[in-house]
């Protein structure tokens, strides 16, 4: 039972927006109270939300392997809840990374444009940091080694090189790291899709 109440569960917000994942025992815990309605995905692609009465009963009538089972009532783990009061997407900080960096700029040389392998790129500032170029967001760009030694201890403009793009701080994109982090759920699709590519990216404006 104790690796049952450990199972993800993927949360919604009010306007059906994904926000987070928690465990199953929290999950059924906000059914119970009535924070929040189980979410079940039907064979028609539609979605039928069920509170803690309608759940016991749907698990009665339809059992599954995945149930948890007491002394009173057997109920099944919900894939996916609907939180009755929260309508707010969570805002994190894109932590700034070489990984993250690498990730902002697709591996690709800001300055020639070519894609090449992470060991062949270096982090450039563009404004040299020994003539007081800040190691931030918009002041480093990937680089090839070719043109990393082309500009050497020079601004673009000064060895005759432009930037592909305007280095900035990424937006965070909600659910990166479900996607990466956990097993999917086959019915968490459509909410995952929605939140990564809804997600409107350029520099942070909070």
């Amino acid at each position: 039972m104790a690796s049952l109440l450990n199972q993800p569960v993927l949360v919604l917000n009010r306007l059906w927006q994904a926000v987070n994942v928690c465990s199953a025992r929290r999950a059924l815990t906000l059914l119970f109270r009535g924070h929040a309605q189980a979410v079940l995905c039907r064979p028609d692609g539609t979605y039928q939300t069920f509170n803690f009465r309608e759940w016991s009963d749907f698990s009665r009538a339809e059992p599954d392997p995945e149930s948890i089972t007491t002394v009173s009532f057997r109920i099944r783990i919900p894939r996916i809840i609907l939180v009755l009061f929260f309508d707010r997407v969570p805002k994190k900080e894109v932590t700034f990374t070489r990984h993250n960096i690498f990730e902002r700029d697709q591996n690709t040389c800001q300055y020639c444009g070519r894609v090449f392998d992470r060991k062949d790129l270096n982090l450039d500032h563009v404004i040299p940091k020994d003539r007081g170029g800040p190691t931030t967001w918009e002041n480093i760009v990937c680089s090839c080694i070719e043109c990393n030694t082309r500009k050497g201890n020079r601004t673009p403009q000064e060895a005759g090189m432009k930037l592909i793009r305007k280095p900035k701080k990424p937006r965070w994109r909600p659910f990166m790291h479900i996607t990466l982090g956990f097993q999917q759920h086959e019915s968490w699709k459509h909410f995952i899709d929605l939140a990564y590519w809804n997600v409107e990216l350029g520099e942070d404006k909070v």
